[in-house]
């Protein structure tokens, strides 16, 4: 069996299958907080709070989805694009189907060509298979740090932050600070979402998300959001995505 991954703040882009036999082999490109939820909305028709073009037509499958994203705006930009590639000035190289292509097909390859562009090839993305008899092979593939998964994939339901302001002390006082600023980091640093642990089992590195983002950073001028870095103790090369996902 596959293992579920549950996953916080989570954004993605979603391709459908239908399975009705008088629609089969038409697609859907949605955005998702909520996979599992969506995936029933859909089948459960317009009136459950599934799209209008899918209400009706199916059962549906969802076959894969592009997550990762560090909003819901990119989320959205990016199934805009995919939705619409003869509109985007990003993917204008990318040629029209062809007779052979299926509209699936099609719909893989433009997503495939999508992830080698700006500004998605800097993001810290997965494509996630979520039912592997649909998975094919990318061309082109996605950058390296773009880890390419199989299995379901499920979001975390989002519980209230405590107010970190207490924790802001200094570290003198605390037995687990962050490596780069030193200020202490809380108590329960596995339940805490705004550090990061070096995955390394025998480094000790816990420092703020934030501090981390900035030393991936400190030499790349030409990027917004962290791709990869190494690890401020043990000097590991370390994948943004990969520590996210953690």
């Amino acid at each position: 069996t596959d293992m579920v991954v549950a996953i916080d703040n989570f954004f993605g882009c979603y391709l459908l299958y239908s399975r009705n036999s008088k629609y089969k082999g038409r697609t859907y490109i949605g955005f998702t907080v909520n996979p599992e939820r969506r995936i029933s909305q859909h089948n459960a028709g317009a009136s459950k709070g599934g799209a209008y073009r899918t209400s009706g037509r199916g059962p549906w499958d969802m076959t894969m989805i592009v997550h990762g994203f560090p909003s819901d705006i990119a989320a959205l930009r990016f199934e805009w694009a995919w939705q619409n590639p003869k509109r985007s000035r990003r993917l204008k190289h990318i040629t029209c189907k062809t007779r052979k292509e299926s509209m699936f097909q099609y719909r893989i390859r433009i997503m495939s060509n999508m992830l080698t562009q700006t500004p998605w090839k800097k993001l810290p993305l997965t494509v996630q298979w979520l039912k592997q008899e649909y998975a094919v092979d990318l061309t082109p593939l996605p950058p390296n740090h773009m880890p390419i998964m199989y299995g379901p994939v499920s979001a975390k339901v989002k519980k209230h932050k405590k107010s970190m302001a207490k924790q802001s002390k200094s570290c003198l006082t605390s037995s687990t600070c962050c490596t780069l600023c030193n200020v202490s980091l809380p108590v329960n640093v596995e339940n805490a979402p705004s550090i990061l642990k070096c995955p390394n089992e025998s480094c000790n590195m816990a420092s703020h998300l934030l501090c981390l983002a900035k030393h991936f950073l400190s030499n790349k001028f030409d990027q917004l959001l962290p791709v990869d870095g190494y690890c401020p103790s043990c000097n590991d090369s370390l994948l943004w995505g990969a520590l996210i996902r953690q």
